[in-house]
């Protein structure tokens, strides 16, 4: 891909793409509605590059999608855009229903549009790539079994049921109109740039500032857990080498319980700060009230994109977790005015009730 439309571009995993797209010489289209979670700061080692162009547009705006498609003559789309915080989507399902499944719908009407005015060489190798996540397959035991490209979808929460019906929109518009699309699930993502109401983000400044740390249920939850850095490549080798219709799984073999990875959190901070008053940080951990349809377990089976693709993690997730923890203790200027904002007063995706419930006990 010579060119490509990455939408969520300012967000965690859109900010690695980018930057990874720019730096490999292509010409990258960002597009991002700058809601809560998207930055323009993560994107400023790439924003001045004569190879990249920042919009500030919504992806159901289907005009200025269908011009910017025309004017750069776009040859991938790589749609990143999405709701993705599970506790959000419990408290207001409709503004995932509105983004992830809309808005998909939309960009894919644009892109239909775009691909069929394409001469015949162009629209041969033009993909849609939709990136999506492993949890709408819903959830694993946690002794056994692993997600494939074969596991049927079992969505347990509205984010997930909203990318799910996302992901059968991209493969109608596949099976009904011949789009060429791609699509990739992923494992849960961790390192720089990572918005704070996220678990890792979220324990490692609760820890710096020597606040209470929730942890859902008992913390027995496993998460398979992929840098980001390793996702954005995971991504650009699916873009340009993936077959159309076919769909690939990205996870990191790495797989930990919620309570492990705070635990090693709370280490690393105590290594790199001293100990919180003579205490160590895993005394900062509370267990509070598990949210409803929190999916025990989920592993994924990278196979395909390993075999077909040649990618494989250059992260491991030891060292991959201490760099992301020293990137937090050396970008404060990156955090603290999020933290700052009114997210910091709702424990950044933690409600307040559940935390004071968790410190009476």
């Amino acid at each position: 891909m010579r060119t490509v439309l990455v939408t969520g571009g300012a967000g965690f995993i859109g900010s690695a793409v980018c930057r990874l797209l720019v730096g490999q010489g292509r010409r990258v289209i960002c597009l991002d509605s700058l809601t809560y979670a998207g930055n323009l700061s993560t994107l400023d080692s790439v924003l001045h590059a004569p190879n990249f162009r920042f919009v500030h547009a919504d992806i159901g705006d289907i005009a200025t999608v269908a011009a910017l498609l025309r004017e750069e003559s776009v040859d991938g789309i790589m749609h990143l855009a999405a709701e993705t915080h599970v506790d959000r989507s419990i408290d207001s399902p409709a503004a995932f229903v509105e983004t992830n499944v809309v808005g998909t719908v939309r960009l894919l009407d644009a892109a239909l549009d775009h691909w069929r005015a394409l001469p015949d060489p162009a629209r041969a190798g033009f993909r849609f790539h939709h990136v999506s996540t492993d949890e709408v397959f819903g959830d694993l035991p946690l002794d056994s079994g692993v997600f494939t490209e074969d596991t049927a979808y079992a969505p347990s929460s509205p984010y997930s049921a909203s990318k799910a019906a996302s992901d059968h929109f991209v493969r109608a518009w596949h099976e009904t109109y011949g789009l060429p699309v791609v699509l990739s699930n992923c494992s849960n993502n961790y390192g720089p740039y990572h918005f704070p109401e996220k678990l890792i983000p979220l324990t490692i400044l609760g820890a710096i500032h020597g606040e209470p740390l929730p942890v859902y249920g008992s913390g027995a939850n496993v998460r398979d857990w992929l840098h980001v850095e390793d996702h954005a490549e995971a991504l650009a080798r699916v873009i340009d080498g993936g077959t159309p219709g076919e769909t690939y799984l990205i996870g990191g073999r790495a797989e930990r319980s919620n309570l492990l990875v705070v635990e090693a959190i709370c280490d690393l901070i105590d290594i790199r700060l001293g100990l919180l008053g003579g205490r160590p940080r895993r005394d900062l951990i509370r267990f509070v009230a598990d949210r409803p349809g929190h999916d025990r377990r989920y592993a994924i089976d990278p196979s395909k994109i390993e075999r077909e693709l040649g990618w494989r993690p250059a992260h491991d997730f030891t060292t991959g977790l201490i760099h992301t923890v020293d990137w937090y203790l050396t970008n404060r200027a990156w955090w603290e005015p999020i933290r700052a904002s009114r997210y910091a007063g709702e424990r950044l995706g933690v409600s307040a009730a559940r935390l004071a419930n968790a410190n009476q006990g």
